[in-house]
C-alpha cells in the first residue's frame, strides 16, 4: 500500500496531526512501507542513521542491553504502536542507533529515508522545530521516568505506565484512549525493572478493584479514571 493509503491513522497522532499540510506532505512523497516479520529488526544498537519512523500497525520493541558482558539481559524501554512516531535522534547528531529496534509480532511501519529528510532541512530548516517538538517530547517522559523510578512505589509506577500505554504515551488525540493493551506481565516487568512475580501481584490487586482485567498477552482496562487516580494524576475530562 502506498503511505497515503495510511494518512488517516497517521493523523490520529497530535504530533503528525500539528503539522502543517506542506511538511506531512514532505514527509509521506518520499516515505516507503515496510512490512516485518515477528522478531526481524528494524535497526540496531550501532547501526548508522536510517530515517524516521512511524508504527502503522503491530507494534515496534524498543530495548537494550544491560548488566555485564558476561551476564548481559534485555532491558525493555517501551512498545510502540500507532501511529507513534520515533528514530529522530540520530537525525540530529548523526550518531549510530541507540537501541535496538524490533517487530513484536506482525508490524509494518512507515520509512521517511534520512537522505530525503537531510534535503528536506537543508532546504526549508525552518522544520527543524517540528522534528526537535517529536524529541523534546521524548525526553519530557525520560526524565519522569527517571524521577518516577527513584520516587515512587513500584504500584505507582505500574499504574502511571500503563495509563501512558492507554494514552499513547501523550500523543494519542485528546479524549481518545485504548481499552485493550497488547502487553505481557513479563514486558512490563522488564520496562519497570522490577521481577514478574512483583507486576503479578500489583496487576492483581488492580483486578480486584475492578480497574484492569489481565488477559492473555494483554490487558484491558476496566476504569481508566481510576487507574490515573492511583497513578497520582489529575482525572481528565472524557
Amino acid at each position: 500500500m502506498q503511505p497515503r493509503h495510511w494518512l488517516a491513522r497517521l493523523q490520529g497522532g497530535v504530533w503528525f496531526a500539528g503539522l502543517s499540510s506542506s511538511l506531512r506532505e514532505s514527509l509521506l512523497e518520499p516515505a516507503r512501507v515496510r512490512r516485518l516479520a515477528p522478531g526481524q529488526a528494524l535497526f540496531r544498537r550501532g547501526d548508522a542513521p536510517c530515517g524516521l519512523y512511524a508504527v502503522l500497525e503491530g507494534a515496534i520493541r524498543v530495548s537494550g542491553m544491560g548488566g555485564h558482558e558476561d551476564d548481559s539481559r534485555e532491558v525493555l524501554l517501551t512498545l510502540l504502536e500507532p501511529p507513534h512516531w520515533f528514530g529522530e535522534v540520530s537525525l540530529f547528531d548523526g550518531e549510530p542507533r541507540t537501541h535496538d529496534a524490533v517487530a513484536e509480532g506482525h508490524a509494518t511501519v512507515l520509512q521517511v529515508p534520512q537522505a530525503a529528510l537531510t534535503q528536506l532541512l537543508d532546504r526549508e530548516p525552518v522544520h527543524w522545530r517540528e522534528l526537535g517538538v517529536l524529541m523534546s517530547h521524548k525526553l519530557r517522559l525520560a526524565f519522569v521516568a527517571l524521577e518516577e523510578a527513584a520516587s515512587l512505589p513500584v504500584a505507582q509506577r505500574l499504574a502511571r505506565r500503563l495509563a501512558l500505554m492507554a494514552e499513547g504515551y501523550g500523543d494519542g488525540a485528546p479524549g481518545m484512549s485504548r481499552r485493550t493493551i497488547m502487553v505481557s506481565q513479563e514486558q512490563l516487568s522488564m520496562m519497570l525493572a522490577v521481577s514478574r512475580q512483583t507486576v503479578n501481584q500489583v496487576l492483581k490487586d488492580l483486578a480486584a478493584r475492578g480497574v484492569v482485567q489481565p488477559g492473555r498477552g494483554g490487558l484491558e482496562i476496566l476504569d481508566l479514571p481510576a487507574l490515573r487516580r492511583l497513578a497520582g494524576q489529575a482525572p481528565t475530562t472524557e
